[in-house]
């Protein structure tokens, strides 16, 4: 099994507030972390938060990726593809799922906690 390493970031707008999607594969492990943003970030923005609070991100908890093989693009084609990136309006199902998980362990961990203050 191959160690690549890939990630990816998604801003999107989810009424009222925007949204980023950090996607990470590492060894076939894939995560993912939600970051709210209130008015629309500009670049700078996102890329200093990432700098400065990359160890305080909550990534879900890792599912197993499907291993793809990279292959070489030709120029015209990466760049049709990275245009069509940009026009998906959508979260990835993959990434909806990631999230789900990562909420329902939260709740089990806030339940527990709470639990422990009742005794």
């Amino acid at each position: 099994m191959s160690t690549a390493f890939k990630s990816s970031l998604t801003i999107l707008f989810e009424a009222p507030f925007w949204i980023g999607l950090y996607e990470r594969t590492d060894s076939g492990k894939y995560e993912v972390c939600k970051i709210t943003f209130g008015s629309e970030p500009k670049d700078y923005e996102v890329y200093e938060f990432l700098l400065k609070n990359w160890h305080k991100l909550k990534f879900s908890p890792p599912i197993q990726a499907e291993v793809f093989i990279e292959r070489k693009l030709n120029p015209k084609r990466m760049q049709r593809e990275i245009q069509s990136q940009l026009q998906d309006k959508g979260v990835g199902t993959k990434a909806q799922q990631a999230l789900k998980l990562q909420h329902e362990q939260c709740k089990l961990e806030r339940k527990a906690k709470s639990r422990d203050v009742r005794i």
